[in-house]
């Protein structure tokens, strides 16, 4: 049966308000009517000179009207990795930087390094529709080519933070984190988060994600903002580094 549409005047999206948990300057979202596998976590950065949009959700609707962007002042979006749960909307912002690994399928977002094929074949994509008329056959990834190239240690400044490119590899081959040292805050993408990790891909490499769980083991944190789920901090983070280490 062909779900009901999106209510009118409700949100694809979701946000989580500021609060003590994610501080006044940040912002997370959600697409809570998506099926689970391909519900991601995507966030909005405010710094003083600099904004900063890391990961982009599925792009099933417009994303920029939703983040309160204010007018004149730059903002970079930011793409952990490839996968299509993170850089649906990524065309909407026109500085776009994500890691090299992976840097040239971003002019062509095709089916084999974003596994939209996999959305498209879903037999419940979603529990709404976002929009009239949308049918998860047509969905399709516009092409984002890169503005900004990261690999490992280059820095990102917002003015008030500066955050540190950790290449975090084993999910998927390019997998980038953002690491403030100062604060310990690391925007992690899906190279670990509090669900059950995923290393059977064609992209995905065992080894380089057992490489990743012993460098997060030793990285100092006060809190992890994954790709999936709810935030946690350094103990939860060291468990699940841990547990990933222990089954290999």
């Amino acid at each position: 049966m062909q779900p009901a549409l999106l209510p009118a005047g409700q949100p694809w999206f979701s946000r989580t308000s500021p609060d003590s948990k994610l501080g006044a300057d940040l912002a997370a979202y959600t697409e809570p009517f998506l099926n689970d596998y391909f519900r991601a976590n995507f966030y909005h950065l405010k710094g003083r000179d600099l904004d900063l949009v890391i990961d982009a959700g599925m792009g099933l609707a417009p994303l920029t009207p939703m983040l309160g962007l204010t007018h004149g002042k730059p903002v970079l979006a930011v793409a952990t990795h490839i996968h299509a749960d993170h850089v649906g909307s990524l065309f909407e912002f026109a500085e776009r930087a994500g890691p090299r690994r992976e840097a040239e399928a971003f002019a062509t977002m095709d089916d084999r390094w974003t596994f939209a094929d996999e959305f498209r074949a879903l037999a419940e994509p979603v529990t709404r529709l976002p929009s009239a008329g949308w049918r998860a056959g047509d969905y399709r990834i516009r092409p984002a080519p890169l503005t900004r190239i990261l690999e490992e240690g280059d820095r990102i400044d917002t003015g008030d933070r500066i955050f540190t490119v950790l290449e975090l590899p084993g999910h998927s081959f390019g997998c980038i984190g953002l690491y403030d040292e100062r604060d310990g805050l690391l925007f992690a993408g899906d190279a670990v988060y509090d669900d059950t990790l995923i290393d059977d891909m064609w992209c995905s490499d065992r080894d380089d994600y057992r490489d990743t769980m012993r460098r997060l083991l030793d990285l100092p944190v006060r809190i992890v903002h994954g790709g999936h789920g709810a935030s946690f901090g350094e103990a939860r983070m060291k468990e699940i580094a841990k547990e990933y280490l222990d089954r290999a």
